[in-house]
């Protein structure tokens, strides 16, 4: 059983280039919970933020994808008492995330979570009724806590699950209870649902188990599997930049037309595409694929090719000028009641559209999962070339935004920025929708790459923003480490 490593030294978790920074920040956070609370801190723990070098949108599809960890990430500090059960949970940034004071409610119950509201402190509450409901706690130690996050709300680099990852480590920390790195990340990827947005499971594999100086080639079926990926060594060398659009991509609140409803898009896809194939019924293109090339001799790219073909073959035209099939004409498609399926796939986690676009979702999804498998391979080549990646990015880019429609305007733009300032790959990161954009270039290029950026999109849709607001938007990142208890205060 692989466990949360412990760490005395920051030079285990961050690049060297950031250690003086997050020494002071970790000093400065201990000394302030210790004001705020009356108490000696007892623990500290930290998980990152991820960015997505590719493969989008097809982990709740049921396929693998490609992320790192990034050096932003959540840190709670905390102490326990034995007097009572509460939780006490207080904020860096007070002023934006006031303090919130809740109790244990019994194993049964754990806690209450209104997913209806948008509060900060329920993504600690998923994290830690995750984590109770696991280990049925007759007494679970009461909380002080403070949280500091530098990952961007929505900015597309998973602060989300940072923060429920960082939460249900807090609570396994403070009551001494043992659990796997794989565990931890299964109970995360379900806790987090209690907050309304229906999770696919990349985030939160990301930020438990990637390793510093690896990319992480995170696969769900038949379980939860992840691979290091070493990144190539080029010269000059590879770099990797993220720059936030500033447009905040909130999955919480945009979910019912846009998370949530491409969820239930790809399993409608699915169950279609197992129907017309004569398969048993299932709820994911991944069952589909797994299913129907079960004994095929065809390489993996070679079945995601025939699978297109099979789909673009049995879908049939709709009647709105490509906008999709009304709830309707699915129905008719699937030999299923209307009712059935909102039932099924649109109560739990709300839904709004007058159409379902499945053949666009389909095109996504088998492309984008057949870009992953080429992306892996070429790393692992001895002859990487940082163009073959990047074209790779930049098809994904493409179908996110034709097919998959999750870009903006925001992201379009910083994409061909990057693309004639020497990025050899560029695409959006996350949820899309806003957020962040991930580059590949070489590190000679970065600055060059940057102050592009900054002077052709930023300087320009926000000529107010300050040079701090600037260097916090886009960043130079490696693979950084996952979750990780730090003992070093």
């Amino acid at each position: 059983m692989t466990c949360i490593p412990s760490y005395d030294s920051l030079d285990k978790i961050y690049d060297p280039a950031a250690l003086l920074k997050q020494g002071e920040r970790y000093n400065k956070l201990v000394s302030q919970f210790e004001n705020l609370h009356g108490r000696k801190a007892e623990f500290v723990v930290r998980s990152p933020g991820r960015v997505n070098l590719i493969g989008e949108h097809i982990d709740y599809c049921g396929f693998g994808v490609l992320p790192m960890a990034i050096e932003r990430d959540v840190i709670i500090v905390g102490a326990t008492t034995e007097e009572d059960t509460q939780v006490r949970i207080s904020n860096s940034n007070a002023s934006k995330y006031p303090t919130r004071v809740f109790d244990y409610e019994g194993k049964e119950k754990v806690v209450t979570i209104d997913s209806s509201v948008l509060e900060w402190s329920n993504y600690f509450k998923c994290g830690y009724k995750g984590m109770l409901e696991k280990f049925q706690l007759d007494k679970p130690k009461g909380l002080f806590l403070l949280v500091d996050g530098t990952v961007p709300a929505g900015g597309g680099l998973s602060s989300s699950a940072a923060f429920v990852c960082a939460s249900a480590l807090a609570v396994v920390t403070a009551n001494k209870l043992n659990i796997s790195k794989t565990e931890l990340t299964e109970i995360a990827i379900v806790a987090e649902r209690n907050v309304g947005v229906n999770s696919g499971g990349m985030d939160q594999s990301a930020s438990v188990l990637s390793e510093k100086d690896f990319a992480l080639h995170v696969e769900f079926v038949p379980k939860l599997h992840t691979s290091l990926v070493p990144l190539p060594k080029t010269s000059p060398k590879l770099a990797f930049i993220i720059a936030n659009t500033l447009v905040t991509a909130d999955k919480f609140v945009t979910a019912p037309r846009n998370y949530n409803l491409r969820v239930v898009e790809t399993h409608m896809a699915a169950l279609f595409l197992a129907k017309v194939l004569g398969l048993p019924s299932v709820d994911t293109l991944k069952e589909v694929y797994d299913l129907y090339y079960k004994d095929s001799p065809l390489s993996e790219v070679e079945r995601f090719s025939d699978l297109l073909a099979k789909a673009a073959e049995h879908f049939p035209k709709d009647n709105t000028n490509g906008n999709g099939y009304t709830l309707a004409e699915v129905a008719d498609m699937l030999d299923i009641p209307p009712q059935q399926i909102q039932d099924k796939y649109m109560t739990r986690f709300p839904v709004e559209t007058d159409y379902f676009r499945l053949v666009q979702r389909t095109k996504h999804v088998l492309s984008e999962a057949s870009r992953v498998i080429e992306f892996h391979k070429v790393c692992e080549s001895a002859d990487a070339s940082l163009k073959t990646l990047g074209d790779l990015m930049n098809a994904s880019q493409d179908s996110c935004r034709d097919l998959f429609m999750c870009s903006c305007p925001e992201i379009n733009q910083v994409c061909e920025i990057a693309r004639k300032n020497g990025a050899f790959g560029s695409r959006l990161s996350g949820a899309g929708w806003g957020g962040s954009t991930v580059h590949l270039t070489t590190e000679d290029n970065v600055p060059q790459l940057i102050e592009a950026i900054k002077n052709e999109f930023y300087r320009k849709a926000y000529p107010n923003i300050t040079e701090e607001e600037l260097d916090d938007a886009i960043i130079s990142t490696k693979p950084c480490s996952g979750a990780a208890i730090f003992t070093g205060f």
